[in-house]
């Protein structure tokens, strides 16, 4: 077996080179498990019901459609791993996420360390700056001996390329670039594909240098069929192994062919499991990307010559940094054409340099080449995405990194690890942005203030953090940006709902479902309202279509279970409860809520059971402590009720009715005194309270009563 070409180093050196790369990665992405599920990640998480379970595993592998997940079973497994660890809490999902990250820096590292030699032995990488005097190299047609010289021109050791694949490790794992696809839990399906990418050209090359190559080959050939199970993208990784062959080892495609054409063939049939999973989206990501989703494919393609611009921009220079960059197309052919004359020479250049400068033709491949399925194939909703570069990014990375290196020496190496330092900054503070929803789309919002898509969902955070007025006004401004968009009609109902405007949220859900009349979440925000309006056989007939719409959502059984609790109906409404839980058993309100149905039904016990079980979720629900404190009371275990109260009003001490009840538990542990003073300080904090009054009057009268026995 000829000799390995990758310079002989320490495994300790390897070992803490591998150590010190993951603690840089933590250190820039230690604040990043805190950050809640948005956008993409709620309806994966929180509306799939296929990862409630990890067995049966087929249905854990069968996504529902309209997801991320969808047509990716590999990536939708992970989450069931994740809900089985922590449920909706998004901690272990963030762990993960970053698992998957450090492992793909590791991965880099090591394609990148035993590749350099490789392509530093070749005269197309030496400082010659007589262009003339560069040829096509001839390899031979053995394994490139092992290097114990200098690399001419540079002043670099052999053992500095190891120093030089960390640092172009570190910098791929620190750049803020890569947060979308590390913080954003969903787009774990851009990490992990691009994991089982790298990990498949990395056991290629092991296969090259083991003497046990079929066991790399064979780890190189599952890696790629888990990408297939992970995204689309891994159909690029079949042709850069072969051109990695071919630049890197064989020197001709005819000799890798010739070579090892059984590896070749066996990556390229991973393309038909892909085929499989592709037409299990019906070919188009169920509507959202392909040659049949009615977008011109030429309307999309000129959007993508600012798409690859700005990944180019952002790669050297990342900022500004945007979530979501909202669906736009290009109205002026000469804004499109600026874009070009860059994209377009790079592009030519590449196809040149796969011929008279292999290498450099193998980095613009890599780069247009995993770009490539998403600017290509049309899509409707997404121009531009900032994760799509997680993999790119490390052709410009590597160009960079080895330019520097070779004109500075060991210079360059210092120069890199400032980079990567700065740049680690760079991604804790951006980081920082994903804190919560409002503060990732008031960022979003104010980079991108013609996206409707960003005003609807700050209107969403807006909802969820109080503030209904703005809300309001961004979801109209999403309404004034694209009048025909049913979802920001709808949120706009809902608001309009909380905000106590009952016919005008009335009025916007149906605005929503003349738009679109399956819209499951529109059908569900309309039988709120008419809820709220008293037309409760209305709601219900809604509440059924959106469950026959989305039967995978709990709110839906839930809202349906509360519309038959205010029509009396106890018995529907705990069935309801029951199977919004069966599908989302950490819902805290739903818990709480069922925990009621069962208190009205007389099933005492029952409920407190509940009441506990939604305490475990949210130890801060003041409702189910209250309501466990009147169930306790229910059941004469008197100290135990009076303890809830007591928490409620530790928490809350402005809650009359948390007096009023702490009183009533009081009374009847004889305490009559001090009941007497919560009442008092029920009818402080609000003096039209009956309850209060009624109680305070028995109370005062017993003491009385009590005064008047003689001692």
């Amino acid at each position: 077996m000829p000799a390995n070409p990758v310079p002989s180093i320490s495994r300790r050196t390897i070992a803490l080179a591998a150590i010190a790369l993951c603690l840089a990665i933590f250190a820039s992405y230690h604040n990043s498990f805190s950050g809640p599920f948005v956008f993409d990640d709620e309806p994966a998480v929180m509306d799939n019901p296929t990862i409630r379970q990890l067995w049966p595993i087929w249905r854990t592998l069968s996504p529902p459609p309209e997801m991320t997940v969808s047509g990716r079973p590999l990536a939708n497994l992970t989450l069931a791993v994740n809900y089985a660890v922590s449920g909706t809490k998004p901690w272990s999902y963030h762990v993960f996420n970053l698992l998957v990250h450090m492992l793909a820096a590791l991965t880099l590292f090591g394609v990148v360390r035993r590749t350099l030699p490789r392509a530093f032995s070749q005269k197309s990488l030496t400082v010659d700056r007589k262009p003339d005097k560069i040829r096509t190299p001839q390899v031979p047609k053995r394994r490139l001996p092992p290097m114990t010289a200098p690399v001419p021109a540079t002043g670099l050791q052999p053992e500095d390329f190891t120093f030089l694949a960390f640092a172009i490790a570190l910098v791929w794992a620190l750049h803020p670039l890569q947060t979308e696809a590390v913080t954003y839990v969903i787009q774990r399906v851009e990490s992990l594909m691009s994991l089982f990418f790298l990990l498949t050209l990395y056991c290629f090359i092991r296969s090259l240098e083991s003497p046990r190559p079929r066991l790399w080959q064979g780890c190189a050939v599952a890696a790629c069929f888990l990408g297939a199970a992970t995204k689309e993208v891994i159909a690029l990784a079949p042709i850069l192994v072969l051109l990695y062959d071919r630049t890197f080892v064989a020197g001709s495609f005819a000799t890798a062919w010739r070579q090892r054409w059984r590896m070749h063939l066996a990556l390229a049939s991973t393309w038909i499991f892909l085929a499989g999973m592709i037409a299990s989206t019906g070919w188009d990501r169920n509507g959202t990307s392909g040659f049949d989703i009615g977008v011109p494919p030429s309307a999309y393609w000129m959007t993508q010559f600012e798409a690859v611009t700005r990944y180019l921009w952002l790669s050297l220079w990342p900022h500004p940094l945007v979530f979501e960059y909202g669906t736009f197309w290009v109205h002026q052919v000469a804004t499109a054409l600026l874009c070009a004359l860059v994209v377009v020479p790079l592009a030519i250049a590449t196809l040149i340099a796969l011929w008279r400068r292999p290498i450099l033709g193998f980095l613009g491949a890599w780069f247009f080449g995993i770009l490539s399925p998403t600017s290509v194939m049309p899509g409707r909703i997404q121009m531009i995405v900032e994760h799509r570069m997680y993999l790119a990014v490390a052709a410009i990375i590597v160009l960079v990194a080895v330019s520097v290196t070779v004109r500075f020496g060991r210079a360059g190496l210092v120069a890199l690890l400032a980079w990567a330092t700065a740049l680690g900054c760079l991604t804790e503070n951006r980081n920082a942005v994903y804190h919560t929803a409002l503060s990732l789309w008031t960022d979003t919002v104010a980079k991108r203030p013609d996206n409707d898509r960003a005003h609807n969902n700050l209107g969403n955070a807006l909802v969820d953090d109080g503030q209904i007025a703005d809300s309001i006004d961004h979801y109209k401004t999403a309404l004034r940006l694209k009048p025909d968009y049913p979802e920001a009609h709808s949120n706009l109902g809902n608001a309009l709902l909380k905000a106590g405007r009952i016919p005008e949220s009335i009025a916007e859900c149906e605005a929503a479902l003349k738009l679109e009349p399956d819209y499951a979440k529109a059908h569900n925000n309309l039988a709120n309202a008419l809820l709220e309006a008293g037309r409760i056989q209305e709601a219900i007939s809604h509440y059924r279509t959106a469950q026959k719409l989305k039967p995978g959502d709990a709110k839906n059984y839930y809202n349906l279970g509360n519309a038959w609790l205010k029509a009396g109906r106890i018995p529907d409404a705990i069935a309801e409860y029951h199977k919004a839980l069966e599908i989302q058993p950490d819902d805290a309100e739903a818990r709480y809520n069922l925990g009621n149905g069962l208190l009205q039904s007389g099933r005492v016990d029952d409920a407190i059971d509940q009441y506990l079980l939604a305490l475990q979720i949210n130890p801060a629900y003041l409702d189910a402590h209250t309501n466990l404190g009147n169930a306790l009371l229910e059941k004469s275990q008197i100290p135990e009720a009076i303890a809830q109260f007591e928490t409620v009003l530790k928490a809350n001490p402005d809650y009359a009715e948390g007096h009023n009840n702490l009183g009533a538990a009081l009374f009847h542990a004889g305490r009559v005194t001090e009941a007497v003073r919560e009442f008092e300080a029920a009818l402080r904090l609000k003096p039209n309270y009956p309850d209060a009054r009624g109680n305070l009057e028995r109370a005062r009268t017993m003491t009385q009563a009590q005064a008047a026995i003689p001692r």
